[in-house]
């Protein structure tokens, strides 16, 4: 890959995806929040929509999760703490798989739940599918990823993604150069994470920065039935 291609893909690109990402979700929200939800055809073969989804998402957020801490925290606390990079990328390899692995097999229940039931695929839309699909992909390329790094557990290569995440946050403008020489299946997969990232805002998964948090500190209700048999909501007395 030519170091202009490395430069646009790994250095101008991410912030593009960034962008769009912040301001189309605060568009969206702003302007269509009856939209902001996930839809739901769970009435539709809802077994295999459950067990599906629960692998799915569990998959997924293990591996944002993982994903977050690890390329985002700085080298200096991981040797601080002690560990070493060997540790971290055998620690990466094993939990990343065993998330990849539930996420994929998730993923595919609901690729074939969207795709091959008719009444499925008549309530879905095209972003939906394709969403979906795409996700099944990454998630594809992040396993492809294992033998690769297997034959580089002294961490040397995924110190270079963490130098690279962390220089597109601290603005580095040579933060590129350092996924230059990356394997491609590494590159594909950083390119296809960022993709996500920008149709992020114009698909259902705007639903993921929705948490009901607000339901912890909302009072109850409680019901009262008069005696003309209508009824009435009331909030209890603090």
């Amino acid at each position: 890959m030519s170091g202009f291609l490395n430069s646009l893909l790994f250095g101008i690109y991410p912030y593009i995806a960034l962008a769009v990402l912040i301001l189309g979700s605060i568009i969206r929200y702003d302007r269509e929040p009856y939209t902001w939800r996930s839809g739901s055809s769970q009435l539709l073969r809802r077994k295999q929509l459950m067990w599906g989804s629960v692998l799915f998402h569990l998959g997924v957020l293990f591996i944002f999760a993982g994903h977050l801490v690890g390329l985002l925290t700085p080298i200096v606390i991981f040797d601080t703490l002690g560990i070493s990079h060997s540790a971290k990328q055998t620690l990466a390899v094993v939990a990343g798989g065993i998330a990849g692995v539930m996420a994929i097999i998730g993923a595919t229940l609901l690729v074939h739940r969207r795709l091959f039931d008719p009444r499925v695929r008549a309530s879905s839309s095209t972003t939906d599918t394709l969403i979906i699909i795409l996700l099944w992909v990454q998630l594809f390329l992040g396993l492809s990823t294992i033998p690769t790094s297997l034959a580089h557990l002294d961490g040397h290569e995924m110190v270079k993604f963490m130098n690279w995440a962390q220089g597109i946050f601290t603005f580095n403008p040579e933060a590129a150069s350092y996924v230059a020489e990356a394997p491609l299946v590494f590159k594909l997969h950083l390119f296809l994470g960022l993709t996500i990232l920008l149709l992020f805002p114009f698909t259902r998964l705007v639903h993921m920065l929705s948490a009901p948090v607000r339901y912890l500190w909302r009072p109850g209700y409680q019901v009262v039935r008069q005696r003309n048999g209508s009824s009435v909501n009331r909030a209890p007395a603090e």
